[in-house]
């Protein structure tokens, strides 16, 4: 018998809440409903700015922020569920990622900030609700993240052919799914549509580059790029991941941009993008012969045609050529995490995320 689970994301390009509302077999999904819920504006634009000011969110906004947010998630959850038509007693569990307002894995005492009072959603679908899904592995060592790379292996993985999913968010990741025995890795690259976003809003008072549009009008500055790629995050070693608390305007604004058409540096940022996603997969996995992207940057054509034209040796497609819609990806994986998590089961990998071992990941919150 297939069991229902919910599964609810939003990362740090804020663009919505994703739920996928999702069947599971023993080693087979099917999606049964997907909605996105957009943030009301003002709760975005208050969300924006307690990422980039955070030591001026008080205690009282904290909370406010986190019950908020609760409330949308809870929405989100609500609204997938009658769109499948499942009911409420059928769904075993929601597992809610929350929205990062903090990660910082490397700092002294690391810790990693989600909101979204995953009480509310239980407490307003009437399903048991799993959320906080970092915490367990930071406390193991780890960095919090990547958590997608044990999905994307039980989903994407083929003995025989090296391949590597994209997923390309706010931030870039990899995972690297090898085609023999050897460990699964996975790791943030650096930006993903994070920069080419609030440069963006910046200059043109829009949410995103739709298509990427923007980028193609302009011309890469190559000195600029060089300029880009000596930030010293470029160079770490794996497990290593980041947040928009680096990589955001601010990073951009310290190199003097506004010297350049804005156009050009729209560009540049994109080429960014690309090349530190293709010089991560040459250096940790040489023989990758098949590229899956996910996320919102499988929507950037300029992105998507950089991406293509980079190495002949190397196929690049979306991961809608492997059965799953690149929109859903990281939903649906959330849901797989809560499963693993009512089941017992552990949901980090220790290869991709540094922990000293395996944990099982997140909070319950009973229905």
């Amino acid at each position: 018998m297939p069991s229902f689970y919910v599964g609810l994301m939003s990362g740090t390009s804020m663009d919505g809440i994703d739920a996928a509302l999702v069947s599971f077999g023993e080693a087979s999904l099917d999606i049964v409903a997907t909605h996105t819920e957009p943030y009301p504006r003002k709760l975005k634009d208050e969300l924006l700015t307690a990422i980039r000011e955070p030591l001026h969110v008080e205690l009282d906004r904290s909370g406010d922020l986190d019950r908020r947010v609760g409330e949308c998630f809870r929405d989100a959850a609500l609204a997938v569920i009658a769109a499948g038509e499942i009911s409420h007693q059928d769904i075993v569990a929601i597992g809610s990622h929350g929205q990062t307002l903090r990660h910082q894995p490397d700092a002294d005492k690391p810790f990693s900030l989600q909101i979204g009072n995953a009480g509310i959603i239980a407490s307003g679908t009437g399903i048991s609700t799993v959320a906080n899904f970092r915490e367990a592995d930071i406390a193991a060592g780890g960095q919090g993240a990547p958590l997608v790379p044990p999905f994307h292996s039980w989903l994407f993985q083929s003995k025989g052919v090296e391949r590597v999913v994209v997923n390309i968010g706010g931030i870039g990741n990899i995972t690297i799914l090898p085609g023999d025995d050897s460990d699964v890795i996975g790791f943030d690259t650096g930006p993903g549509n994070g920069l080419m976003d609030a440069w963006i809003r910046h200059r043109r008072d829009l949410p995103f580059d739709n298509l990427g549009r923007w980028a193609d009008s302009g011309n890469v500055i190559d000195s600029l790029l060089e300029d880009f790629l000596d930030d010293p995050y470029f160079k770490l070693a794996p497990p290593k991941s980041t947040g928009f608390e680096y990589f955001n305007l601010g990073w951009i604004e310290r190199f003097d941009t506004d010297r350049f058409a804005a156009a050009d540096v729209q560009a540049t940022l994109c080429a960014l993008t690309e090349t530190t996603i293709v010089s991560a997969i040459r250096q940790h996995a040489p023989n990758t012969r098949e590229i899956f992207v996910c996320g919102g940057g499988a929507h950037n054509a300029k992105l998507m045609r950089r991406l293509d034209q980079a190495d002949a040796t190397m196929s690049v497609s979306t991961t809608q050529s492997v059965g799953l819609d690149p929109d859903w990806v990281e939903a649906v994986a959330f849901a797989w995490l809560a499963r693993r998590t009512i089941h017992g089961q552990s949901g980090n990998l220790p290869s991709a995320t540094g922990a000293t071992h395996e944990v099982i990941l997140g909070n319950v919150h009973a229905a």
